[in-house]
């Protein structure tokens, strides 16, 4: 979704899918923004704007997950935890936590890289959303982190180091700065920004938890403090749960703004954009109408831009998925084949876990959009063995996909499973059904709540389209197309939206399982926001 050149006012989301843990950064007159990958590659999303409205995806800063062993199989809630984004000494740089590892590095002289491969910066468990700060006054450089007390029994404080003016190490044991602990009221406090601003060190950090907290303002004329707090963004009469995590930016015109997210179920975290004042009381920043979130506000005083949002559809051409995708683990050579047309041709990988494919490395995912929309595909089935299989998945920590599949009487049907969150293996989801030719147009209706309708069109006019399904109603729908199963609700992982996915798989065996190939991915939003 975007705004509309010539339309004053923008609406909230400005970014309705899951970038998880914003950080933006102005550099000239242009904005960045990063966010939270977690175990998905490559990770680390670097995007791109110059009205803080429209947003496009221009590449990504970490092309592996290290130590690579560790993220062979999918890791969904882990990895990177809540980068921050800084540019200095005329490079960009993205510091993050891993909370089974510690807090990572990388930079790189410009947004499109080269980037650096990671560097430990801090090795230990728990240590997660670090940024950091070069003090242009005194020429010093800082740290600050949280703790996630799933890995250390800690959280719910910050802890402060003295950095070296390089980045890549630490000069102290570090200091609790800030303990929530201490502060009537709060607790799971994370996720800090360190600033410099106005003679004071600045952080901004969420409390409350992710669906139900506020953002607060700390200040102190030290960097260790003491801190004295204030909750300068909170839901309020609002229906924008849990508003906070994010990043201030100014413009070059001198106007200050916040974005910061919202979880909002399957659909992940999405991204809010807020006008932000520091004249309020005692000099304390004011953000949003006086404290809570706005749905829609003036547009920031930036030269209009052509809508723009990050990319979804995808002709994959000369074989290579765009910038959208990301496995689910770290890719290994084979998976997709580059060729001279367009079309994904993917292998279909052996694996003894072809029944879940929440445990599968090679499915290729982009984030499920934040409105109602239709998403759709083609798929050929090549030549292949008894048990390959392919097609398109909401996936999540329970999943629904529809695809083909070659049987052991070397005839392809189609078949839609799903896999109930706490179950171990999938089942059919409706009746398997011949698929002439081995192709098929898959699509699913992704509706209000998530609740995602699949149907196809195999070209099979013979098909009766009997099912128990309550998505369409009997026969042939819009197209073509045929309902397929019973309406699935998304669901996120602990930390991740739902997403959508593309795979091909096959059980173990010997030998080249074939290949499968997919054309024309396409989203369509159902509903358009004409004041967006």
């Amino acid at each position: 979704m975007s705004a509309a050149p010539d339309d004053p006012v923008y609406r909230n989301p400005v970014l309705d899918a899951d970038w998880s843990d914003p950080d933006v950064i102005r550099v000239g007159d242009d904005f960045y923004l990063t966010a939270s990958s977690f175990g998905r590659v490559p990770g680390l999303p670097l995007l791109h704007s110059r009205d803080l409205v429209n947003w496009t995806l221009v590449g990504h800063a970490l092309h592996r997950l290290e130590p690579e062993s560790e993220f062979a199989v999918p890791r969904h809630d882990c990895g990177v935890w809540a980068p921050s984004l800084r540019h200095h000494d005329g490079r960009f740089w993205i510091f993050w936590g891993d909370p089974d590892q510690g807090i990572f590095q990388v930079n790189a002289p410009e947004i499109r890289g080269p980037w650096t491969r990671p560097h430990l910066v801090k090795a230990g468990k728990g240590l997660i959303d670090p940024c950091p700060l070069w003090d242009d006054e005194t020429g010093e450089a800082y740290l600050v982190h949280a703790w996630a007390k799933s890995r250390s029994g800690v959280k719910n404080r910050l802890t402060g180091h003295r950095m070296h003016p390089h980045g890549t190490e630490l000069l102290d044991e570090g200091k609790v700065i800030v303990d929530g602990d201490r502060i009537p009221g709060w607790f799971t406090l994370e996720g800090p920004k360190l600033h410099r601003h106005d003679g004071w060190f600045w952080i901004l950090a969420p409390a409350g938890g992710v669906e139900t907290g506020w953002q607060g303002a700390f200040r102190s004329r030290a960097f260790f403090g003491p801190y004295e707090e204030k909750v300068v963004l909170e839901q309020k009469d609002t229906d924008v749960n849990g508003p906070h995590q994010g990043a201030w930016v100014r413009t070059p015109s001198g106007e200050d703004w916040f974005l910061h997210f919202q979880q909002r179920g399957a659909y992940g975290r999405v991204v809010h954009l807020q006008p932000m004042r520091w004249n309020g009381e005692g000099g304390w920043p004011v953000i949003g109408d006086d404290g809570a979130p706005v749905a829609g506000h003036r547009r920031p005083d930036l030269p209009p831009q052509r809508p723009a949002a990050p990319a979804t559809d995808d002709d994959f051409p000369g074989g290579r998925p765009g910038r959208q995708w990301q496995w689910t683990a770290n890719p290994r050579d084979g998976w997709a084949t580059h060729h001279s047309a367009d079309g994904l041709r993917l292998t279909c990988v052996r694996t003894p876990d072809a029944h879940d494919l929440r445990a599968l490395p090679n499915v290729l995912t982009q984030r499920l959009p934040g409105t109602p929309c239709t998403v759709e595909v083609d798929l050929r089935l090549d030549d292949g063995e008894p048990g390959a299989r392919a097609g398109l998945a909401v996936l999540g920590d329970a999943y629904s996909w529809i695809g083909l599949e070659r049987g052991t009487d070397g005839v392809v049907r189609l078949v839609h499973r799903f896999a109930e969150t706490a179950a171990e293996e999938e089942r059919d989801a409706a009746p398997p059904r011949p698929a002439p030719g081995g192709r098929a147009r898959l699509r699913v209706d992704i509706g209000a709540g998530a609740r995602c309708r699949f149907s196809y069109d195999t070209g099979d006019t013979e098909d009766t389209g009997e099912d128990t399904g309550e998505s369409t109603g009997d026969g042939a729908g819009e197209g073509g197309f045929r309902p397929s199963g019973q309406v699935f609700a998304a669901t996120p992982w602990r930390w991740v939206g739902a997403l959508l996915g593309l795979a091909a798989l096959a059980p173990t065996g010997q030998g080249h399982a074939g290949t499968a190939t997919f054309t024309q991915f396409r989203i369509r939003i159902q509903e358009k926001r004409a004041d967006r």
